[in-house]
């Protein structure tokens, strides 16, 4: 058996056998779609509560702000927390903010973008909830780095500071009061946290 696991609640969920295929999780995910669903490189499917009030609203802002920018500089596509992407180790992953540089993102057989698209987006966004877990999170950030993602973010309002990670190993912390930019990979983006959050 395969366990589901959630982290807001001790409620079990349990699958037969060792794990789904790629396109029986794809069905899964598309038959619940009220869910937010990730699987783990190992095949463990983790099942996440709805974002609370206040996370969302921050998310928006977040996703507002990075979307002008995208769109006055039109170097790639955005995406939001209900994206799904398979990366290449296997695991299905749906990053609180995500972008892919245009000619990545043209690649992909439009087959392969109708389903969850085998790719690492070049930027991820995740931002944290009270109730996640910090080193679940840092765990994921890790993942979407070896994958090839070339820039990340883990936003802490608890802790008021955002990790940022980069492709060569390195993690900066930046306070909310500090401006974060989009250095390379997203060439002229910049926000100060505090300003919207």
């Amino acid at each position: 058996m395969t366990a589901l696991s959630h982290t807001a609640s001790a409620f079990p969920f349990y699958l037969p056998g060792e794990g789904m295929t790629n396109e029986e999780f794809y069905r899964f995910c598309a038959m619940n779609e009220d869910l937010r669903i990730e699987q783990d490189a190992d095949k463990r499917i983790h099942v996440m509560p709805p974002t609370n009030s206040d996370t969302g609203n921050k998310n928006a802002r977040l996703l507002v702000h990075i979307g002008i920018w995208n769109e006055q500089h039109q170097g790639g596509e955005l995406f939001d927390s209900s994206t799904g992407f398979q990366l290449p180790n296997g695991a299905f992953r749906s990053p609180d903010l995500s972008w892919i540089q245009s000619g990545k993102w043209a690649a992909i057989p439009q087959s392969q973008r109708r389903q969850f698209a085998p790719i690492a987006p070049d930027f991820v966004v995740e931002l944290r909830s009270p109730e996640q877990s910090f080193p679940d999170l840092r765990a994921k950030m890790e993942e979407y780095r070896n994958a090839g993602c070339r820039l990340g973010w883990l936003i802490d309002p608890q802790q008021r500071q955002t990790f940022v990670y980069d492709l060569d190993g390195n993690v900066t912390v930046v306070p909310f009061d500090q401006t974060l930019d989009g250095g390379d990979v997203l060439p002229g983006l910049t926000l100060r946290l505090a300003d919207l959050f």
